[in-house]
């Protein structure tokens, strides 16, 4: 059957990812206005009427900010977690459009195995996601403070990872940000920094990788070869063959 995925746009500013098998296609994360969210979705060759359901990580505005105005214009069904779902006005989307969703249960939308599994991050009950569509397999991580067991057991022998690498640390250390967002950003519920992303790498089985894309990348205290260097380190490769998803641009579309 194959699956195929591509970035909207990853960062700060809003994010959106797209796994299509099958036929299905789900969006994950929705932190762009209606217009804008379409302008990007027509640059990937595809229409609103393609999607299938959206699916969210967290209640954090880049990640959930355009999610219920898209669904209700667009009718579309939303996957997420009780306490995210505690952040999504009543009146905005129907109650009949939830789906909420237990971390540690997988789920299916369509011809699209879904795996959540939780991670250490600043919010109610934030969640990533394995996409499979019963052979291959897609890792997302971002807004991750701190790797845990689950998360390198959920990753492990994965096709396909869009890996966080948010910081460099001394960057983030060096550069203008207050000293509390620095801890916060830095803290076990913050995000990732490059060599932590690395470190993960070295601790799951890579045998079977066929992408990795670096995302979430600060525009302040990160630069893609920076990120670049950090991952192709831990999987001794060249820093080339490494992607990353822009905040304008994401990605183009990848198969496996």
């Amino acid at each position: 059957m194959g699956l195929r995925f591509c970035s909207l746009g990853s960062g700060s500013e809003g994010n959106a990812l797209i796994v299509e098998s099958g036929g299905c296609v789900a969006m994950l994360d929705c932190g762009f206005g209606i217009a804008e969210t379409e302008r990007r979705l027509a640059r990937a060759g595809l229409q609103p009427g393609h999607l299938t359901a959206l699916v969210v990580t967290h209640e954090h505005s880049d990640h959930l900010g355009g999610v219920a105005r898209f669904a209700r214009k667009h009718r579309l069904p939303v996957w997420l977690t009780q306490g995210t779902a505690r952040f999504v006005d009543p009146q905005s989307i129907p109650a009949e459009s939830l789906r909420i969703i237990d971390p540690a249960v997988p789920f299916a939308i369509g011809g699209i195995e879904v795996r959540p599994f939780k991670v250490p991050h600043d919010a109610a009950e934030p969640v990533q996601f394995v996409f499979s569509d019963g052979d291959a397999r897609l890792g997302v991580m971002t807004d991750t403070g701190t790797l845990t067991a689950q998360i390198e057991e959920a990753l492990t022998g994965c096709e396909a990872l869009v890996l966080e690498c948010n910081h460099d640390l001394d960057m983030l250390m060096a550069g203008p940000y207050p000293d509390r967002l620095k801890k916060r950003v830095a803290g076990k519920f913050g995000h990732l920094d490059n060599l932590t992303s690395a470190s993960l790498l070295r601790n799951i089985d890579c045998t079977r990788l066929e992408h990795i894309v670096a995302a979430h990348l600060s525009k302040t205290n990160n630069r893609p070869m920076l990120a670049r260097e950090a991952l192709a380190g831990a999987l001794r490769c060249a820093p080339d063959w490494i992607g990353v998803a822009g905040q304008e641009a994401g990605f183009a579309w990848r198969s496996i």
